[in-house]
C-alpha cells in the first residue's frame, strides 16, 4: 500500500502535489466554528513544505449542486489555515481552468494553495473523467488525505487516482491504523458500544461486529427495538416496528457468535422529551404504557462498567440516550466518563467515532481523552460495516 512513507522517501523538490482533504468544516459569518478538520490538514501539509514540495490542496464545503454559490466558497479558509500553518496560504476561485493553471505555475517550493469548493462542478460527485483529469493537469502527485469522504466514488477522491501516481495521506493512515486496531488486531476482549436512534441504520455494522467483538453494547433509542422484539411493553418509546424480527435475529446471532449482547436492564422513562423533566427509573420490563425510554438507568450504567472494565478494546458509536436534553446526557455521561478515565491509565485503548459520537463525548468533556476519535460519519460507519471505501482501494 503506499503510504505517506513511500511519498516521504522519493525527491518532493520543485513537485506539484494535490492534496485532497476535508475542510467541510462549519462556518457561520464567514468564521469557522469548529477547527478540528483543519487541524488535521495540518502534518501533511507541514510533512510536504519541509520537503520543498509545493502543495495544493482541493475540498468539498456543503452541497452546492454542482454551480458557484457564495455560501459555499473556501475562501474564508485562507485566514485561519494562514494562521495555524504561520505562512500565507494562497486562494484559487476555481479548481480547474486557466486561471488555475497560471496560479498552480506561479506557485514556489514551500507554498500552499487553496482551490475553490470542488462541488460547484458537476463532474466532482459523479467521477466525470473529463473532470477527473483536468482537476490533475500539471501535477506529479496525489494525496489522498481525507478519510472522512473516502466513501463518495468522486473525482477528487477516485477519478484523479487514474491520473497520477498516489500516495495515502498522514491523517489518513491514522484513522485506518486506528479502526485496524479494533477490528483486525485488537487487544481481547473487546467490545463496542453502539447507541443512536435506529436500528435499521446500524444493521450491516453489528452485523459485522458481531463477529469481531467479545461484547456489543446496545444504548439509545435503538435499545427499544431490542426490548420490543422480547415481546415487552415500551410504552410510547421510539422504535422501529420493521426492525422487530431484526432485532430478534442479531440477538440470536449474538450467542451463535460467542459475543454478549448487552441490552440496557433499567431505564430513565418520561411523559414529555424536556429538559429537566419529570422522570422516573424503571426496570426494562415495566415501562408504563404513558411514557417513553429516554435514557438507560443506573443499574444499566454500572453492568456496562463492569463489562467495559474487563475490556482491553473499546469501539464507541453512537449515543445511549437523548444526550442533548439535560438530564438524559447522564447514561452517555457516566459510561463515557468511566472510559475515559480507564484509558488515562492506559488499562484500555479507545477509539469513538461516527454520527453524533464526537459531539455526545464534547458533551460530556471526554473528548481528548479518548486514544482516537474520528472525526468521519459515512465513512467510519462503512468501514465498520466490513466495506472496502472507494477512494482507498485505488491506493492499496
Amino acid at each position: 500500500m503506499p503510504s505517506s512513507k513511500e511519498l516521504f522517501k522519493l525527491d518532493l523538490t520543485n513537485k506539484l502535489i494535490l492534496v485532497r482533504v476535508d475542510l467541510n468544516v462549519p462556518i457561520v459569518n464567514g468564521i469557522v466554528q469548529d477547527e478540528t478538520r483543519l487541524q488535521s490538514v495540518l502534518p501533511i501539509i507541514q510533512e510536504i513544505i519541509k520537503r520543498a514540495g509545493k502543495v495544493v490542496l482541493c475540498s468539498h464545503f456543503g452541497r452546492p449542486n454542482g454551480e458557484y454559490n457564495k455560501k459555499y466558497s473556501l475562501k474564508p479558509l485562507i485566514e485561519p489555515l494562514s494562521k495555524a500553518l504561520n505562512f500565507p496560504v494562497y486562494f484559487s476561485p476555481n479548481c480547474i481552468g486557466q486561471e488555475t493553471e497560471v496560479l498552480k505555475k506561479n506557485l514556489k517550493e514551500r507554498q500552499v494553495l487553496l482551490l475553490e469548493n470542488l462541488r460547484f462542478h458537476k463532474g466532482e460527485e459523479i467521477n466525470n473523467k473529463d473532470f477527473s483529469e483536468e482537476l490533475t493537469l500539471g501535477f506529479d502527485y496525489f494525496v489522498n488525505d481525507a478519510f472522512s469522504c473516502s466513501h463518495r466514488k468522486h473525482s477528487s477522491t477516485v477519478g484523479v487516482t487514474n491520473f497520477l501516481p498516489s500516495f495515502m495521506g498522514t491523517h489518513l493512515e491514522k484513522e485506518i491504523n486506528a479502526l485496524e486496531s479494533v477490528l483486525n488486531n485488537p487487544n481481547k476482549p473487546v467490545a463496542a458500544v453502539i447507541g443512536g436512534s435506529k436500528v435499521s441504520t446500524k444493521i450491516d455494522v453489528i452485523n459485522f461486529l458481531l463477529k469481531k467483538m467479545d461484547f456489543i453494547i446496545i444504548g439509545g433509542a435503538m435499545a427499544n427495538t431490542f426490548v420490543a422484539a422480547k415481546g415487552l411493553n415500551i410504552g410510547k418509546s421510539l422504535f422501529e416496528q420493521n426492525c422487530i424480527n431484526l432485532a430478534k435475529e442479531l440477538i440470536e446471532k449474538s450467542k451463535n457468535n460467542n459475543c454478549k449482547l448487552i441490552l440496557p436492564s433499567d431505564f430513565i422513562v418520561s411523559k414529555n422529551l424536556k429538559k429537566n423533566v419529570e422522570n422516573i427509573t424503571v426496570n426494562f420490563d415495566e415501562i408504563p404504557s404513558d411514557m417513553m425510554a429516554l435514557d438507560i438507568g443506573p443499574k444499566s450504567i454500572e453492568e456496562i462498567n463492569e463489562n467495559i472494565n474487563y475490556c482491553k478494546t473499546i469501539l464507541w458509536n453512537g449515543p445511549l440516550g437523548a444526550f442533548e436534553t439535560y438530564p438524559f446526557d447522564k447514561g452517555t455521561n457516566k459510561v463515557a466518563s468511566f472510559v475515559s478515565s480507564i484509558t488515562k491509565q492506559k488499562k484500555i485503548l479507545s477509539v469513538a467515532g461516527g454520527g453524533d459520537t464526537v459531539s455526545a463525548l464534547n458533551n460530556a468533556k471526554v473528548l481528548s481523552d479518548f486514544s482516537y476519535v474520528s472525526t468521519a460519519g459515512g465513512a467510519f460507519l462503512e468501514w465498520l460495516e466490513g466495506k472496502v471505501l472507494p477512494g482507498i482501494e485505488p491506493i492499496s
